[in-house]
């Protein structure tokens, strides 16, 4: 059911939750999304208002249960495969390239708020037709995936989509050589196949909290993300970001995100079409 009108002080009261829980800096006027995406939750929760349900999250442990169903709820998991198609014409053009010259025979690649898993599984795909016509170039590469989302990992992990999540960027040549399909289940659906899969390790991770624990990394893709945090946020991630890029590796961003007013870090470089990061050495 949808929430009653919101009034301003309880909207306030929920863009500092959420800001503080992860980071996403909710609009002014989003309150048509609060009320879609968290009726049925205040409903299940015995309150009457959303100012409530802040009261209630703001009283729970972090990690609590209504807490992630929250933050699940009002995060944007908008993925598809290849998503733009150059940074991973990149990937594959010049950034393994300049990883077997440099004799990194494992690069680390890190794909930042990865959802159900279209991103890395792209990475690692793009990492297998590497492979295949410069053998001998690196050994392979390390995929760590993280997300906000337990959810979202847990589908990523399995790796099974149905015909329209594969729609959504993947060539039908693609599904062919990297996807089976599965036989035993009711409704149609494919499985990335297990060597895509391996490459790739998802672990839960929120992206104000410490990265010491991901290790160092050759490239990062956090594409598409930074647009929904403060600006003091995004100075903050960068930062974090630069300290575990190796000298030399490659920040991706979304095609409308720029980092130079956040951060001196990095040299930009102009690929034709696309723009990537290289961390100053």
């Amino acid at each position: 059911m949808p929430l009653a009108r919101i009034n301003a002080d309880d909207y306030e009261a929920f863009r500092q939750f959420l800001e503080d829980a992860c980071g996403i800096l909710l609009g002014d006027n989003k309150h048509y999304l609060v009320q879609s995406r968290l009726g049925r939750m205040v409903s299940e929760a015995g309150v009457k208002s959303l100012g409530e349900l802040v009261a209630q999250l703001r009283r729970e442990r972090s990690g609590g249960a209504m807490r992630e169903r929250v933050v699940e709820a009002m995060t944007t998991n908008e993925t598809l495969w290849f998503r733009d198609n150059h940074p991973f014409k990149i990937l594959s053009e010049i950034i393994l390239p300049e990883c077997a010259e440099r004799r990194q025979r494992t690069p680390r690649i890190w794909s930042a708020a990865c959802s159900t898993g279209q991103e890395p599984y792209s990475i690692s795909m793009t990492v297998q037709d590497y492979l295949a016509k410069n053998p001998g170039s690196i050994s392979d590469a390390q995929i760590i995936a993280t997300d906000i989302s337990p959810a979202v990992l847990a589908e990523a992990k399995e790796g099974y989509y149905d015909p329209i999540a594969l729609a959504r960027g993947l060539p039908a040549d693609v599904r062919d050589r990297y996807f089976e399909k599965d036989t035993k289940h009711w409704e149609e659906r494919w499985q990335i196949r297990a060597d895509i899969r391996k490459r790739v390790r998802f672990t839960q991770g929120n992206l104000l909290s410490s990265y010491a624990a991901l290790g160092r990394f050759d490239v990062i893709f956090c594409r598409n993300v930074l647009i929904y945090f403060s600006s003091e946020s995004k100075v903050d991630i960068i930062r974090r970001m630069a300290a575990i890029l190796n000298p030399g590796g490659y920040l991706l961003l979304g095609a409308a995100e720029a980092i130079t007013q956040y951060s001196d870090a990095f040299d930009m470089v102009r690929c034709n079409p696309g723009v990537v990061y290289r961390k100053k050495a």
